[in-house]
């Protein structure tokens, strides 16, 4: 297995586990929180989605699946564009409403790209800087594994607060 296989298959994994997570679930559901100030499972997989739309994009040159395929549009929110769900209050998390089939859709396209980049790596690839402002600079083989374990650890949180939902 090569390093761009085993990026792929854990994507892979990301994808199967997201889309399951909403799998059949209405937008009470999705938007519900287990706690006041708690994420939202709709939150929790927009965000890990546009996490990976907005790291891989830039690593690759590529414009984000969220402006290209006019997800931007079709979700609606009351965000920027450019917004990722980093730092956001628990207001704004409150204010993130989706189905399961839109969260689905965005996961799923931000999945293609992300494998269609993947495909054409090289090893040696892997050691290019992609960001000078951190001591060690940060190579494109550790964003892309900081992205995994960031969206594996918010499907993660997503299937929890599933498991949390009230009958």
């Amino acid at each position: 297995m090569t390093p761009a296989e085993l990026l792929i298959e854990s994507f892979q994994r990301v994808v199967e586990s997201g889309t399951s997570v909403v799998d059949d679930l209405t937008d009470e559901q999705l938007a519900h929180r287990p706690g006041p100030d708690a994420n939202s499972i709709a939150w929790l997989v927009w965000h890990l989605t546009r996490v990976q739309d907005d790291h891989v994009a830039d690593v690759s040159g590529l414009e984000q699946v969220w402006t290209a395929q006019d997800f931007v549009r079709r979700f609606g929110l009351p965000f920027a564009a450019e917004d990722t769900g980093y730092g956001h209050s628990s207001d704004e998390v409150g204010r993130l409403r989706a189905s399961a089939e839109l969260l689905a859709a965005y996961l799923t396209a931000v999945h293609e790209q992300t494998v269609d980049y993947l495909r054409d790596l090289q090893d040696g690839d892997l050691d290019r800087i992609v960001d000078k402002r951190w001591d060690p600079p940060v190579t494109l083989g550790v964003r892309l594994v900081s992205v995994v374990n960031d969206d594996t650890q918010h499907v993660g949180q997503a299937a929890y607060a599933r498991g949390l939902l009230p009958d």
